[in-house]
């Protein structure tokens, strides 16, 4: 007795070739075969272009988030001031604070910071701002401010002037040298009353944190002007904490309070993004699944040109069947034809989302010029470009995805053909 050949041989492969190959004349098989190929292309194509730029979001906004703004902000519970009757929040000791927060493993920076908004004035023209007063030594350690290659000027020269954001020197319309008018409504105490406060500053440091929400409101005075400036003599607002896991910060906050004091609150980067990031991460899992029906939607295709394969090639499973093959060889060979399509479908897609994600600049600056440009507002979106990640998880659930369901809606024609009668197949010819 013949031994029954192996799965998948050499001639189902060679039939299941000369199938996807048929004429126009033979049903237009190859007309749908091309329309099913493109449509698995471009649906993987959306999938990974749109999962890296989700990634790419996150990973911009957290990391501006990272490189701009302390990890953890400690700051103190209010208390009655006995001599003015306002709350008051800030930290006297807080070079003590400072010092026993910098202990708690984990901890790369603690600082005390002075913070307060104000107008901020040059050449008749008026922005409000956020002033930051923090150390010299200090801002050098914060990374998307300190970064040269996004920054004028002397960071060194700090201490002797004003740091501004590049939004808030377009707004004012200054540059390296200008000096700018800080004014607060709360100023010098007198016998009369609060009378508001104007010191002008020379801009020597202008930076970038690509943020346009940062650049277009932030300024960083030292740290010993801004207590002069928000009448914190001995004092300061609160205590900006870095840390070496940002990812875990929650697990060290009891360290942190215990360390800090009785007084002392903390809310961290994620308390400050919590809400953006859950969004974010639904909106992620909404669009997964919305371009998840889109492959299925093009992996639907294979399944009707398939069905249009077997009724053409009806005649020639008979004569297949007549001839000796087994229903499971009449199967994979259909199985191949639609699988061919969708692996190789699968594999174009991810070339192309892959070079989306690559060269996602000058694609991006090639649409922004036929649109007439200001197709991007980052007053609106936050950020000055449209990001893009390539990560490998991603990459692999779009693949995993596609092929599985351009395998699994192979499957039903492949077994209609299978079950064919060559009796009926053949009746009439």
């Amino acid at each position: 007795m013949a031994a029954s050949p192996a799965p998948f041989a050499r001639f189902e492969w060679m039939i299941a070739w000369r199938y996807l190959r048929a004429r126009r004349a033979e049903g237009g098989v190859s007309t749908m075969t091309w329309i099913s190929l493109t449509g698995i292309t471009l649906a993987v194509f959306a999938l990974i272009a749109t999962l890296a730029v989700r990634s790419g979001f996150r990973a911009e906004f957290v990391d501006t988030i990272l490189g701009a703004n302390a990890h953890v902000t400690l700051y103190n519970a209010g208390a009655v001031d006995a001599e003015t009757g306002r709350i008051d929040r800030t930290i006297a000791d807080y070079a003590a604070m400072a010092e026993r927060v910098r202990a708690v493993p984990g901890v790369t920076h603690a600082a005390p910071l002075i913070k307060g908004q104000v107008m901020a004035s040059a050449r008749q023209r008026h922005a409000g701002v956020e002033v930051f007063g923090i150390a010299p030594d200090d801002l050098r350690t914060i990374p998307r401010i300190a970064d040269p290659a996004t920054s004028a000027g002397d960071i060194g020269a700090f201490a002797q002037g004003i740091a501004i954001g590049s939004g808030v020197a377009r707004e004012l319309n200054v540059g390296i040298g200008d000096r700018i008018k800080l004014i607060s409504p709360d100023g010098a105490r007198t016998a009369f009353g609060t009378s508001p406060r104007i010191n002008a500053y020379e801009v020597v440091y202008i930076f970038s944190a690509g943020r346009y929400d940062i650049d277009r409101v932030r300024v960083y005075l030292p740290f010993a002007e801004a207590q002069a400036f928000f009448n914190r003599e001995g004092r300061a607002d609160e205590l900006e904490v870095m840390v070496e896991a940002p990812e875990e910060v929650d697990a060290m906050t009891p360290a942190l309070l215990a360390a800090a004091g009785e007084r002392a609150q903390v809310w961290t980067w994620r308390d400050a993004s919590g809400g953006f990031l859950r969004a974010l991460e639904v909106e992620d899992n909404v669009m997964f699944v919305i371009l998840s029906i889109l492959v299925l939607i093009a992996a639907m295709n294979i399944t009707s040109g398939l069905i249009m394969l077997v009724k053409n090639k009806g005649r020639d499973i008979g004569i297949l069947r007549t001839m000796g093959l087994t229903e499971g060889s009449v199967m994979r060979i259909f199985f191949i034809c639609g699988a061919f399509t969708g692996v190789i479908g699968t594999l174009l897609g991810v070339l192309l989302g892959c070079l989306f994600a690559i060269y996602i600049d000058p694609i991006f600056s090639f649409v922004n010029v036929m649109m007439g440009g200001q197709v991007w507002d980052p007053s609106i979106r936050g950020i000055y470009n449209l990001p893009a990640k390539l990560e490998l998880p991603d990459v692999l659930s779009a693949v995993t995805l596609s092929l599985g369901l351009s395998f699994v809606v192979t499957l039903f024609p492949a077994r209609r053909a299978a079950r064919l009668d060559p009796v009926e197949a053949l009746r009439y010819e």
